[in-house]
């Protein structure tokens, strides 16, 4: 193709980088110098070394491509996609953002002297110690803060929420502001602040200096230093506005939260949730007890997604109260984020006995203030945080003794090991290696329940070792409840097979893991109801990226 002019990507602005650079501009291409660092050149050249101006540039070729027109140079810069063959790529690339603001110093060499951060001097073989300030040559903008693109705790956490920067502006005491930096990603932070097993505490690099930051105390501290000085939370107002109307079915972390990002994108006022509790909090409200996240703090992280322009009406069941047909008659776009509300069964004998209750319904009704059993014994048959919940909240509401059963060790608990060290603290039971087989029945009442001891044998498909029975270990345990805690299921019965959905194995809605996007146009799902049962910020999570979906399939209609 002589004669055309062709684009040129040219990956990494060293000597060689910078000559090829120059070699193709002069046949006449246009060429995007891309460099990972803030300058380009290769090794900085250490200003202790040389007797030139800080604006001087080192290399005569880095002079012929600051007054070439056709070399554009992209600093701090990485490739993320690149797509095409036989000449025809798509490259798709991120730019950093430049976190020292060159307009606001004329005289940049400050940054360096005042940054708070030291480290190892890479220029300088690590003989001496450096400021986080990388400085390349000011005629590229050379300044930029050494970092991570993203620190392995905002990447270890479902949101991705800028964790480096609201601990930063805590341990500045500019709570404000760091409450401001968590309400760009989750409306709920005094919830998740009690709640959230933390994952990215498990990848804190603090923990190899010492103990990791305590990441989810700090939300948690900064969101109630909020509530405690009776400051009113801040609405944010966007700067522009949509005339569709969106429904979100279910009122719980996802559907809420999905709801927060709409109304920020623009959709304040025509978004409308519907959610079958007297209340709305979904899981939040009905699945975590009071001890653990009081009712009254719950309602603060809700109302202030309502004050956003989210309308929330409760009692309100799909399927009875209202048709999924007339929801999607009434509204552009639908997001279906019902959550996981339906316990699975342990497929054992008599478990339909009067007696027997699912964990999440007995969660539900006691966070409600229904009646719940609560006189002698209770058996618990799990041993993830919901069984845990169970347990306690047995104890709480009048149990005398509480027993748990899980079939592996302690050690292969799902559980959160603080969670599970508070149950035994309090006075839980537990029995490990046991295995639920028959539900003791009398009078058609649970008495009992028959167990099986198991020993460990080789690794499943989940990479835990298989419980194996024991012949001849067979064993009777008295109880006057017995409780199912070994997971939840969706309930799908809010749609037809008319409607045309796919359905998983566990009734969860299958969607796209990009978008949320389920095979129904316009209909999304996210939460518990697309991924199963899950950790809250998790379903926070996805309700924020089908926000993000929703509103661009409404531009694109347009």
């Amino acid at each position: 193709m002589k004669g055309v002019a062709e684009k040129v990507l040219v990956l990494g602005a060293g000597a060689a980088g910078i000559k090829a650079a120059l070699s193709e501009a002069a046949a006449g291409n246009k060429v995007y110098l891309a460099e990972h660092f803030p300058g380009i050149g290769g090794e900085r050249v250490p200003q202790d070394r040389i007797i030139a101006d800080a604006d001087a540039l080192i290399s005569p070729d880095l002079a012929a491509i600051k007054d070439n027109d056709k070399v554009e140079v992209l600093t701090n810069a990485d490739v993320r996609a690149l797509v095409g063959e036989n000449g025809q790529y798509k490259v798709k690339i991120h730019c950093l953002t430049p976190r020292v603001h060159t307009e606001k110093d004329d005289n940049l060499i400050n940054a360096i002297r005042v940054c708070p951060i030291h480290m190892n001097d890479d220029y300088n073989e690590g003989l001496e110690w450096r400021t986080a300030v990388d400085f390349f040559n000011s005629a590229w903008g050379g300044y930029n803060v050494y970092k991570e693109d993203m620190p392995v705790c905002q990447r270890t956490c479902p949101m991705n929420l800028d964790i480096r920067t609201y601990v930063g502006q805590i341990a500045d005491g500019n709570y404000a502001e760091s409450l401001a930096t968590i309400r760009e990603k989750l409306p709920f932070p005094l919830s998740i602040g009690r709640v959230c097993p933390h994952p990215c505490e498990g990848e804190c690099n603090r923990q190899y200096l010492d103990e990791p930051i305590s990441i989810c105390f700090l939300k948690r501290y900064v969101a109630d230093v909020e509530v405690n000085s009776n400051t009113e939370p801040k609405i944010q107002v966007p700067e522009e506005t949509y005339p569709e109307k969106i429904a979100i079915i279910g009122g719980g972390p996802s559907g809420l939260t999905c709801a927060y990002h709409l109304a920020l994108l623009g959709y304040a006022n025509n978004i409308t949730v519907f959610e079958a509790l007297p209340k709305p909090g979904g899981m939040f409200l009905v699945g975590i007890p009071e001890y653990r996240l009081p009712k009254a703090i719950l309602a603060k992280d809700v109302e202030f997604v309502a004050k956003h322009g989210v309308e929330i009406k409760c009692g309100v069941r799909m399927g009875k109260d209202i048709s999924f047909d007339d929801i999607r008659k009434d509204y552009d776009a639908v997001l279906i984020a019902i959550g996981a509300h339906l316990g699975m069964s342990m497929r054992v004998k008599n478990e339909d006995a009067e007696g027997c209750v699912e964990g999440v319904k007995f969660l539900r009704d006691a966070g409600l203030g229904n009646e719940v059993p609560n006189k002698g014994t209770a058996i618990v048959v799990g041993g993830g945080n919901v069984a845990m919940d169970v347990a306690r909240t047995s104890l709480r509401v009048g149990f005398d003794e509480v027993n748990l059963l899980y079939r592996r060790t302690r050690k292969e608990m799902p559980a959160s090991p603080w969670e599970v060290d508070a149950a035994e603290h309090e006075g839980i039971n537990f029995h490990f290696l046991v295995a639920p087989q028959e539900v003791v029945v009398k009078d058609g009442k649970a008495v009992g329940m028959k167990c099986l001891r198991m020993e460990l044998g080789e690794p499943d498909a989940s990479g835990r070792r298989s419980p194996v029975p024991i012949e001849g270990s067979e064993f009777v345990m008295d109880a006057d409840t017995v409780f199912a805690a070994i997971g939840q299921v969706t309930d799908a019965s809010i749609v037809d097979e008319k409607h045309g959905f796919k359905i998983g194995r566990k009734s969860n809605f299958e969607v796209n893991p990009k978008t949320f996007e389920t095979n129904v146009e316009g209909v999304f799902a996210s939460g518990d109801a697309a991924t199963g049962a899950n950790i809250a910020i998790r379903a926070c999570a996805g309700g924020k990226t089908a926000a993000e979906s929703i509103h661009k399939y409404l531009r694109g209609k347009k």
